[in-house]
């Protein structure tokens, strides 16, 4: 979609199609290009989508490149970091003012214990929206790869982890080439205020993410208005 491109384009997509909104660093180098949208939903005035590729890596809470895994604090998603960053760095940097007058605010529920309700122009899945996903789309809506701009250490030390072993759940074919999957961060707290939910080994739904881990990526999901 061009910066100036109206959304109407969108129409006659349907869930489990791609389109292509906004740009974002996805190479080793920093260069900007198209960001892929997964079709999870199509309302008819709306469609709701999710990034096919993990666009970057980011600790759900800290900023510190000192910072270990070990040092989460308790934090809900309202007043986590990742939250902040994609509702301003990341939405700046990935959008346009005309994109932007196409994107929704969301009322994002299912946060965690002890969680409000928030309103997001980006954020997260929560488990339960990734669960009711998986039911239309299957478990492989949960396989992600991570763009090389991703991979690429960050000055607050953060490093996408790359699985490389010997499990074929593990792996997405890209390209005509095995690619290790990574984990991606959800927004519902975990079993632990410190912790966070993730997508982890074989598109399982995990609750025990240090929210200062260093290695887990960012699928960015938000919602486009077509009406």
């Amino acid at each position: 979609m061009e910066k100036d491109h109206s959304a109407v384009t969108y129409r006659n997509v349907k869930p489990g199609e791609f389109i292509t909104f906004g740009t974002y660093p996805q190479s080793a180098d920093g260069q900007e290009l198209a960001i892929q949208w997964r079709v999870l939903h199509h309302s008819g005035n709306e469609l709701f989508v999710l990034s096919e590729y993990i666009l970057d890596c980011k600790r759900y809470h800290g900023k510190s490149a000192d910072m270990g895994w070990r040092e989460s604090t308790e934090r809900t998603w309202r007043d986590c970091d990742l939250r902040e960053w994609l509702n301003d760095e990341f939405y700046n940097t990935a959008f346009s003012g005309a994109e932007k007058q196409f994107i929704k605010t969301a009322h994002c529920t299912d946060n965690g214990e002890g969680c409000p309700d928030t309103e997001d122009k980006v954020f997260l899945l929560s488990v339960a929206e990734l669960e009711n996903l998986s039911e239309v789309h299957g478990k492989d809506v949960r396989r992600a790869v991570g763009t090389d701009f991703a991979k690429t250490k960050k000055p607050d030390g953060c490093s996408l982890y790359v699985y490389d072993k010997s499990n074929k759940d593990n792996y997405i074919l890209k390209d005509g080439e095995e690619a290790g999957c990574s984990w991606w961060w959800l927004r519902t707290q975990g079993n632990k205020p410190s912790r966070a939910y993730f997508v982890g080994t074989g598109c399982s739904i995990r609750s025990y993410g240090n929210n200062s881990i260093s290695g887990y990526g960012v699928r960015p999901a938000i919602k486009i208005n077509l009406s």
